[in-house]
C-alpha cells in the first residue's frame, strides 16, 4: 500500500494513481491501495461513469484473464489559464493533461484598470470558448505580487495599481460559474516547473525576471507560499548597490532599482537606445548592444547577490530563469552565477544547477493550467465531484 494513502482509497485517489502512472488496471490499483477487487470495481465505475476514466485496449496479460487497461481521459473538460501582467495579458484553454488548445496573447496599457481589464479578458475567453466543446471545469489566473487565494484578490501589487482589494472572481461568472483558483506570478512559474511529463525538481528557486523581480520557492516537491503568500519577494529586498533610488513599491533601496527591468529600460533609454519594455532590452541584447548586453549582466549580478543568501539558506538542487529576460538566458545567468560563487558556500554551490525555464514564454499560463488542474483533480475535488453526480442521479431517479 502506497504510504500517505487513507486506509480506504477513495475514488479521487485511484484516479490520482491512473493520472500519475502508477496505475494502468484494476490489478495495479488492488496491488497499490489494498482494496477489494468489489471496492476497486465500484470505484473505477463511478470514474467511468463521470468521463474522467477510459477504458483503453488491454493489456498483454501476465497470467490469467487479460486486464483492461485503464486511461485518464483528458478530454473530460478544460480549464482556463489567464496570466496578467502589467503591460500583457496572457490567455489560453488547456485539456486537463495541460496541452494548449488554444491561445490569445495581447499587450494592454501600463496602469490600466481592474474594472477596465477584466471585462475585456472575459469577452476574449468567451469568444475562444465558442467552438470549445467540453465542459469548462476551472480557472488559473496569475498576477504580479502578493495576492489572497482564500478571497480571490491581490493584496499587495505595486505593478497593478488599484487592483488590491478588487474581486476578481465575479468578473469570470458570464464565461463559466466554475471556481477561480489565483497565485502570484512568480508561484505560477515555479508550479509549472513541476507540471507535466520528464523529471521534477524537489528543492528549487524559480526566478521571474521580467519587468518586476520575483522568485518561486519549491521545497520537498511543493510549492512555499510563506505565511501571508509573500515568500519569494526578492524584488523588494534592500540591496547595498542601490542605495537610496526610490522603488515603485514606495521603498527606497530595493533590489529592483537597479535589476529589474523598469529600471534596465530606463537606462537603455538614457543612453539613446529607443525602448518601451524589458523585451525590447533583451532584443537588443541579442541582436549585439553593447549598452543592453551590459544592462542585463549587472542585473544578473545584482539578483545573484541576494540569490547567494537564499541558496545557502535553503541549499536548492537547482535555480530556475524565467521571465522576459530568462529570454537571454546565457548572458543573464553568466552575470547570477558570478555573483552566487563567489557569494555562496562552497557546499551550497557543489552541485547546484541553473537552467531555463522548461516552458520558456508560456511557463505563467502553463503554470495558471496547471494551478487549476491541480485543485480540480485533486482526490478531494474528485470526490466531491463524484458525490454530487450520485446525488443529482438519485433526485432524476
Amino acid at each position: 500500500m502506497i504510504p500517505g494513502m487513507s486506509e480506504m482509497a477513495t475514488a479521487g485517489e485511484l484516479l490520482d494513481l491512473v493520472r500519475s502512472g502508477q496505475a494502468s488496471t484494476r490489478t495495479d490499483l488492488r496491488r497499490l491501495t489494498g482494496l477489494s477487487r468489489t471496492a476497486v470495481v465500484a470505484r473505477v465505475s463511478a470514474l467511468l461513469d463521470a468521463g474522467l476514466l477510459l477504458l483503453g485496449e488491454e493489456l498483454a496479460s501476465t497470467g490469467g484473464r487479460p486486464p483492461g487497461a485503464l486511461v485518464f481521459n483528458h478530454d473530460a473538460g478544460v480549464v482556463l489559464g489567464v496570466a496578467v501582467g502589467r503591460s500583457r495579458s496572457q490567455l489560453a484553454i488547456f485539456d486537463l493533461q495541460g496541452r494548449e488548445l488554444s491561445g490569445d496573447t495581447r499587450d494592454h496599457g501600463v496602469g490600466i484598470s481592474a474594472e477596465e481589464l477584466m471585462p475585456q479578458l472575459a469577452d476574449r475567453l468567451s469568444a475562444m470558448l465558442a467552438t470549445v466543446e467540453p465542459p469548462v471545469l476551472g480557472i488559473g489566473m496569475s498576477l504580479p505580487g502578493v495576492v489572497d487565494p482564500e478571497r480571490m484578490v491581490s493584496v499587495d501589487s505595486p505593478v497593478m495599481g488599484g487592483w488590491d482589494g478588487v474581486e476578481l472572481e465575479p468578473f469570470f461568472k458570464e464565461v463559466a460559474d466554475v471556481p477561480l483558483f489565483l497565485a502570484n506570478d512568480a508561484d505560477v512559474l515555479a508550479r509549472s516547473e513541476l507540471f507535466g511529463p520528464g523529471p521534477k525538481p524537489r528543492n528549487a528557486l524559480v526566478v521571474k525576471a521580467s519587468t518586476g523581480l520575483g522568485m518561486g520557492v519549491i521545497a520537498d516537491g511543493r510549492i512555499l507560499p510563506g505565511a501571508i503568500g509573500a515568500a519569494g519577494e526578492i524584488g523588494h529586498t534592500r540591496l547595498d548597490a542601490a542605495g537610496d533610488l526610490p522603488c515603485r513599491c514606495g521603498s527606497n533601496g530595493c533590489l529592483e532599482t537597479v535589476a529589474a527591468g523598469w529600471a534596465l529600460v530606463a537606462k537603455l533609454v538614457d543612453s539613446g537606445v529607443s525602448a518601451g519594455h524589458v523585451r525590447d532590452l533583451v532584443a537588443s541584447a541579442l541582436a549585439g548592444d553593447a549598452v543592453a548586453r551590459g544592462l542585463l549582466r549587472e542585473s544578473g549580478r545584482h539578483l545573484g547577490e541576494l540569490l547567494a543568501i537564499a541558496i545557502n539558506l535553503l541549499n536548492p538542487e537547482v535555480v530556475v530563469i524565467g521571465g522576459d529576460m530568462g529570454q537571454a538566458f546565457d548572458l543573464y545567468t553568466a552575470g547570477v552565477r558570478e555573483s552566487v560563487y563567489a557569494r555562496s558556500t562552497a557546499l551550497a554551490t557543489r552541485n547546484l544547477r541553473f537552467t531555463p525555464a522548461t516552458h520558456a514564454d508560456s511557463a505563467g499560463l502553463v503554470g495558471c493550467a496547471a494551478l487549476a488542474i491541480d485543485h480540480i483533480l485533486a482526490p478531494s475535488s474528485v470526490d466531491r465531484r463524484l458525490g454530487a453526480l450520485a446525488t443529482a442521479d438519485g433526485i432524476d431517479d
